[in-house]
């Protein structure tokens, strides 16, 4: 049975950048305790960031986001990543050796493979709401070229599926990964905290950010101040020996990962709390994109869901919900349940090797040929 807890430490921080340590029923004492810790200033040298596993080119480069190229063939269907923008770095899906999403996705057969890397917020960018990502997301589709087969990780689910909903002709094939779309669908420890926190808390936030949520404030208030090397272990479900060469180089690229944040534009933060969470917008038919009211309904394209046993961040109804709200017919949506945590969709190496490979023939099939699985 799916435990919204997660059983044990969650690690919650290393996905959402305002939600993240405590039970909702302790939110009120915890906050209490910690908000001071906000308005101190963040000191001290920047973290490095993270390279990417991968060799690659930026094939296009605007304000908000990187276009990463991991292409062998420019001539075939090609297929984006849309990484969760949130605490941490798209890096993820490219973390390290074995570990890594976009090297999977290569060898088990995508030959136009690339990924939009959100870049950090800058002051200028503070205004930039839901809209800009969804605009920007069209700029790089109509870079690549359309149409196209769109992956969506954790956050990056509920964008690249208001996209297909908004702009219908440019989309293929959907992957959603772990993603939180009707977040009243089941409970979840990320779901609970966002209902229960209020919301002059996270308007507080973006103001001691001088209108940017900072990513490293919230790291060092919410997130677990270091992980040991059984966490790191246990998380990406590594078979390196502790001690061995080959994990402390893993260990060593999972704690730059994790230690180099981005900020979030102010408007993009509350809109996503208030709109997919507080008022489960996407999931009841309110959610306004680009000017238009946003019916999954619409949406009739080949879907593959992809959701995580035991995470601790989207219980998998959560995504699941999605069967019943887009139009696709139940001949052309495929589903499987990974058993993992939340990272471990993206980074864990028997996922990487049992799970995605399947995902790569499906997108590869004709689109009259998808079936429904169990």
């Amino acid at each position: 049975m799916y435990d919204p807890a997660g059983g044990r430490s969650p690690h919650l921080s290393f996905l959402w950048p305002a939600l993240a340590a405590a039970a909702a029923r302790d939110l009120a004492d915890f906050t209490a305790k910690q908000f001071a810790n906000l308005a101190v200033s963040v000191a001290g040298e920047r973290p490095k960031e993270p390279q990417w596993a991968t060799p690659h080119t930026i094939a296009l480069e605007l304000k908000t986001v990187r276009l990463r190229d991991f292409s062998t063939s420019a001539a075939i269907q090609p297929v984006l990543i849309c990484a969760p923008f949130a605490l941490h770095g798209a890096s993820i899906a490219d973390l390290a050796r074995g570990h890594s999403l976009v090297s999977t996705l290569r060898e088990a057969g995508l030959r136009r493979l690339l990924v939009a890397d959100w870049r950090s917020a800058t002051p200028d960018m503070r205004f930039l709401g839901i809209d800009d990502y969804i605009a920007d997301l069209n700029v790089l589709i109509d870079k690549i070229g359309a149409p196209i087969d769109l992956i969506g990780l954790c956050q990056g689910g509920w964008l690249v599926l208001i996209y297909a909903a908004r702009f219908p002709g440019k989309i293929r094939k959907l992957v959603l990964v772990g993603a939180p779309i009707d977040t009243a669908a089941a409970p979840s420890a990320l779901s609970s905290l966002a209902e229960a926190t209020p919301p002059a808390v996270f308007h507080e936030l973006v103001q001691l950010g001088d209108g940017l949520l900072s990513g490293q404030r919230a790291l060092n208030f919410w997130g677990p101040a270091s992980f040991t090397a059984e966490d790191v272990r246990e998380l990406l479900h590594s078979e390196e020996a502790i001690g061995s060469e080959a994990f402390a180089d893993l260990n060593a690229a999972f704690k730059t990962w994790y230690d180099w944040t981005v900020d979030l534009p102010g408007q993009f933060f509350l809109e996503t709390v208030e709109k997919l969470y507080k008022r489960n917008e996407l999931a009841s038919g309110a959610f306004v994109a680009l000017g238009e009211k946003i019916n999954l309904g619409d949406v009739a394209k080949p879907i593959f869901l992809l959701a995580a046993r035991d995470d601790e961040l989207v219980a998998p109804a959560q995504l699941f919900a999605v069967e019943r709200l887009v139009g696709t017919p139940s001949s052309q949506l495929r589903k499987a349940v990974a058993p993992c945590r939340h990272l471990g969709l993206f980074v864990s190496k028997g996922v990487l090797n049992d799970v995605w490979p399947r995902i790569v023939h499906w997108l590869a099939e004709a689109t009259t040929a998808s079936k429904l699985i169990a």
